[in-house]
């Protein structure tokens, strides 16, 4: 199982981070995280590292891959994924920054152990909505710090999972997180985090 994530997918994180905005026509960003990162289920500790002052939350759409794909037509790609959840991208922002002044890659700042939340997996049909326009959120001790819509994302989930195939051959269970919107921050010991799309929650996360 292997995790690929989206960067630079939604115009108000851009913005809010000083980056270049992107445009639909330029190609998805793409990192990865190992399985070692994954921390899945409804409910989780998640404790700082050693290494890092500066743990940010990054809520994003996760899609779980169904079956193995390569070089997917974006008009198949719904074919690939049936369950879908929300999760959390946890970067250490001091470590990125520091790596990214020096133009080195930064993946011990986004791939370390547990920086992948992944919360309860549900069936895509379960909305009525479309996965193109789908609310979620998360909230930090009972208070909204992200809200986002599906609808925003700079490539949207087919054109993703074409993309991504390019590259790597998708296998069931792979997860996608499919980038974050505005308001990312720092955790703090005792932050609770609870994340939901549509009004269902699907994790709860324990800062320690």
């Amino acid at each position: 199982m292997k995790i690929i994530c989206i960067g630079l997918n939604y115009y108000d994180h851009n913005k809010e981070m000083n980056r270049a905005p992107s445009d639909k026509d330029d190609d998805p960003v793409l990192f990865m995280k190992p399985d070692t990162a994954l921390l899945s289920g409804e409910n989780n500790d998640f404790y700082i590292p050693d290494f890092s002052s500066e743990i940010h939350y990054e809520a994003e759409l996760v899609i779980k891959i169904n079956k193995v794909g390569k070089n997917i037509a974006e008009r198949f790609a719904h074919r690939y994924y049936e369950e879908i959840s929300l999760g959390i991208d946890f970067t250490a922002r001091d470590i990125q920054g520091e790596l990214k002044k020096k133009s080195l890659p930064w993946e011990i700042s986004k791939a370390f152990d547990n920086s992948a939340v992944a919360g309860k997996f549900v069936h895509k049909d379960v909305y009525s909505k479309s996965i193109n326009n789908l609310n979620f959120r998360l909230e930090i001790d009972g208070k909204p710090v992200q809200s986002g819509n599906t609808s925003c994302m700079i490539h949207p989930v087919d054109k993703i999972i074409a993309y991504a195939s390019r590259f790597f051959t998708l296998k069931t269970g792979d997860l996608i997180f499919t980038g974050t919107p505005a308001g990312v921050g720092k955790v703090a010991i005792g932050n609770n985090l609870i994340g939901s799309i549509e009004g269902d929650q699907l994790f709860e996360v324990k800062i320690c």
